[in-house]
């Protein structure tokens, strides 16, 4: 079990995360800025399955829905499965190399953008340029900087 020491870093990553998750951007940066709260939350996933689960995703989701002011659900649907997945699969991709992890960092957060992509879709005129699934790759490019960071953030609140 965490201690309350062992769950600040968590905490505060993913506050981190929700605020540049808000951060407003110029409209030609938006499609490079990662997906801060889906990387987060698959990290802490990975390294506390038990803890960070999908009712972990579905609550961070509607934080995001509420943060954006976009339609109740639409995100709290994709992280609630991203959270599944990482819960299904974390030993599997804690064991892989993160050459490869970054490869299905890049998937979950294909699969993140195509959900909201959909629901949005649905509900009016959006329409999908190839430019919208750049956060995915640009996920990928810097998880390995981001997981080695989490880590080390982990580790040094875990030994205090």
């Amino acid at each position: 079990m965490l201690s309350v020491l062992g769950s600040f870093p968590l905490f505060l990553t993913v506050l981190i995360a929700l605020f540049l998750t808000g951060v407003s951007l110029p409209e030609q940066f938006v499609p490079y800025w990662p997906d801060w709260i889906v990387l987060v939350l698959i990290y802490w996933g990975m390294a506390y399955p038990g803890r960070v689960s999908v009712f972990s995703g579905w609550l961070l989701g509607l934080l995001v829905d509420v943060m954006h002011g976009s339609l109740l659900g639409q995100n709290a649907l994709a992280l609630t499965l991203i959270s599944y997945t990482v819960n299904v699969l974390h030993l599997r991709m804690r064991m892989s190399p993160l050459l490869q992890q970054s490869f299905f960092i890049m998937f979950l957060v294909a699969v993140h953008l195509g959900i909201t992509a959909w629901i949005r879709g649905m509900t009016g005129v959006f329409v999908v340029t190839p430019m919208y699934w750049m956060p995915a790759i640009i996920s990928g490019v810097i998880w390995p900087v981001l997981f080695v960071m989490l880590r080390d953030v982990r580790r040094s609140g875990m030994t205090r």
